[in-house]
């Protein structure tokens, strides 16, 4: 039974193309990461909620008009290749039709997709209206939380935060008092390549002329694909130190939470994360940041919060930060 859906975006064809196909705009609307090779033949990968990535190859394309994809689920049901999935593009009055079919389905199986298409579908309108759809709810709170699944979740959110800085926001002070938006970014691509190195990612070179959210998006998802495929047991190497795999996999957690604030209270911008998610990075913080580790690893002493502080602000105080931060002007 097919999923057989259309719906207009506010853009023409050329544009509409770009926000299915490339993955700086896929992220937008339908993915927390996404890596696409647009010719016959080229695989694709997006994680599209933390823990639930889809994959498959590219059956077809014709720029402007038409994607054909082979569609599967790496946790299955239906499995990649299993099914595909056929988006068409078509000019109309007020922008392009975009109708999207889903075929290779057992009805059981439709059912499901219908809901997430839809979901989806709505959010391309809203990117082709908006520019961006805006944080995706269905990736605010996985399912189930582990070291993995909570790294995805959380770069959703610092990506959300990227994605609205521009070049005059790159020197603005941050909570970071040793740096400011540049050369935090720089401190984050070196963590997020140290804890890499742990799984045996192979980073993509950096583009530093590429937009912030572009270069931590695609260090970020090279560094989970390898924590995926390595899995979560045994022990790594971390610099010069073994220690459980579940620590490193762990921090990047912290690096990508704690500095969306930062990010986000340099350039007086809001960030929104769920309970249960702050919830549990601040499990992880109480693991990571021990009272010896505030020594060496430059963490400040937990700051104080009232009683009825919530989670998030209770782990940015834990991290010696101030929940209360202003930004000075500039």
């Amino acid at each position: 039974m097919p999923f057989d859906k259309s719906v207009v975006v506010p853009l023409d064809p050329a544009a509409t193309f770009a926000l299915i196909t490339q993955p700086d705009r896929l992220r937008r609307w339908l993915a927390v990461t996404a890596r696409l090779e647009l010719r016959a033949g080229g695989e694709y990968r997006w994680t599209v909620t933390p823990g639930h990535v889809a994959a498959g190859s590219v059956v077809d394309v014709e720029a402007g008009r038409r994607v054909v994809l082979t569609w599967g689920w790496t946790d299955g049901d239906p499995e990649p290749g299993a099914s595909t999935v056929t988006v068409t593009l078509t000019p109309v009055d007020g922008g392009t039709e975009v109708r999207l079919v889903h075929d290779g389905l057992t009805d059981d199986q439709a059912a499901r997709h219908a809901v997430g298409w839809n979901h989806y579908l709505d959010r391309l309108v809203v990117a082709g209206m908006c520019g961006d759809a805006g944080a995706d709810e269905w990736a605010a709170t996985p399912e189930q939380l582990d070291e993995l699944s909570s790294a995805e979740a959380t770069l959703a959110i610092l990506q959300h935060v990227l994605r609205r800085l521009d070049a005059s926001d790159l020197t603005k002070r941050t909570p970071c008092t040793e740096y400011d938006v540049a050369a935090l970014a720089d401190h984050l691509l070196r963590s997020i390549a140290t804890i890499g190195a742990a799984a045996d990612a192979a980073l993509p070179a950096r583009d530093e002329s590429a937009p912030l959210e572009t270069q931590v998006a695609d260090a970020a998802q090279a560094v989970l694909e390898a924590w995926r495929r390595r899995g979560l047991a045994g022990k790594v190497h971390l610099a010069a130190t073994e220690v459980p795999a579940v620590l490193p996999a762990g921090i990047l957690s912290l690096e990508f939470l704690v500095h969306a604030w930062d990010f986000a209270q340099a350039t007086r911008r809001p960030v929104s994360v769920a309970g249960p998610l702050s919830e549990y990075v601040l499990g992880i913080a109480n693991r990571v940041i021990t009272p010896d580790a505030r020594g060496y690893a430059g963490f400040a002493d937990e700051a104080e919060t009232g009683p009825d502080a919530a989670a998030f602000d209770r782990l940015i105080a834990f991290t010696g930060r101030h929940p209360d931060f202003v930004a000075s002007a500039k």
